[in-house]
């Protein structure tokens, strides 16, 4: 018998498989939701796609010219929501337009966007990979 099996058997300790089994388990559970929070981290920058407002023009008092630059995954359709505010921040004008599938990672667009009232400015408001 060796010495820690004296001083269990003395102070009345003994050792439980299943507290093994739990520290295991513990573990697992622990690995399982790191690998599944570090999958869902990927998963999201694959589908990410990054938009810029490089001009925009007042066509007249109805419709806002905008120019953008999209980065997307290739292969994949995407699709974005333009919109044009009055000089009060208000929405005059909005419009979602779908950009088909190209083999190009980025790609520089221009839109037209029909407004009820003179707009002062356009701009993208977000963009995102339309679901196949």
């Amino acid at each position: 018998m060796t010495t820690q099996d004296m001083l269990d058997d003395r102070y009345g300790r003994r050792r439980s498989p299943a507290r093994r089994w739990f520290l295991a388990l513990g573990a697992l559970v622990a690995v399982a939701a790191v690998g599944y929070v570090g999958w869902s981290v990927v998963q999201g920058t694959l589908d990410a796609v990054d938009a810029d407002t490089t001009s925009f023009e007042v066509v007249d008092e109805h419709s806002v010219s905008l120019g953008f630059q999209i980065t997307s995954p290739p292969g994949r359709d995407v699709a974005c929501a333009i919109e044009a505010q009055d000089e009060e921040h208000g929405v005059v004008g909005w419009r979602v337009v779908e950009i088909p599938a190209s083999e190009l990672h980025a790609r520089a667009l221009r839109e037209v966007i029909p407004t009820t009232a003179l707009a002062t400015t356009g701009f993208v408001n977000s963009c995102w990979v339309v679901a196949p």
